[in-house]
């Protein structure tokens, strides 16, 4: 279920998730502070390969938390804010000058950051739902603490352990992003929607599974997007299997 277009290939996770991609209603991408992948030149591709295939485009930036992050690593707590306050204007800077670059795109091309959204109904309910999930869910809870351990895993030193600050502190910004990849059509009001990354989440196989639990709205979608194309593996068809 790989689709190959000029700039990216693009994966879209279920059969479901490839009749919201064709629908193109909207697409979010989500933008992680200090990730390296993200240059003003890749979010330049990004708007120009998604503007006009999309009624509506909209980046997302991580900015909640991260100040708790960096002070959970060993930063004073003055140079934990200091640090996200000058990585959080980068990536806002990145983001906008891409945009900018990319000219004129003939579409709406949204830039937010997700602290905008505090004050949301919608986005509010679906945190609260997070929160609840991780208390009353295993299953749920095991794939964040996957999460957590894949995005501190590069951070800490050979040996050294997750600390309970530390897993604290990436759960809450682990939690703070989860409303958009389970219902961004409630949070923005467009009737679909495609989070688009350029990896799998390890929560990705329970959010948009069948069964019951905390899952996608039908009309979210999830789709790994990337500028070459990846390698086949015999996981291709469960990965695209029907939703």
């Amino acid at each position: 279920m790989t689709i190959t277009t000029d700039s990216f290939t693009v994966r879209p996770f279920t059969r479901n998730c490839h009749i919201i991609w064709d629908e193109a209603d909207h697409v979010l991408i989500g933008v992680s502070p200090g990730n390296s992948y993200f240059s003003a030149a890749r979010i330049t591709e990004l708007a120009r390969w998604a503007a006009p295939r999309f009624t509506a485009v909209d980046f997302v930036y991580a900015d909640l938390h991260v100040s708790a992050v960096f002070a959970a690593l060993g930063h004073a707590p003055e140079q934990a804010a200091r640090r996200a306050t000058k990585e959080l204007k980068a990536v806002r800077r990145r983001i906008l000058g891409g945009v900018e670059a990319a000219g004129p795109p003939g579409r709406r091309i949204g830039v937010r950051a997700l602290s905008e959204f505090s004050g949301d109904p919608v986005y509010a309910l679906l945190h609260r739902r997070v929160q609840h999930f991780l208390v009353t869910d295993e299953e749920f809870r095991k794939s964040c603490d996957r999460m957590v351990q894949q995005f501190l895993a590069p951070k800490l030193s050979a040996g050294e352990s997750i600390t309970s600050e530390q897993r604290s502190a990436c759960l809450d910004y682990i939690a703070a992003e989860l409303p958009f990849f389970l219902d961004t059509p409630g949070i923005l009001g467009v009737p679909s929607s495609v989070s688009c990354y350029h990896a799998l989440m390890p929560l990705t196989e329970l959010l948009y599974g069948k069964g019951g639990g905390l899952r996608a709205a039908r009309n979210q979608g999830y789709a790994v997007v990337r500028p070459e194309a990846p390698e086949r593996s015999v996981d291709d068809d469960h990965r695209a299997r029907a939703a």
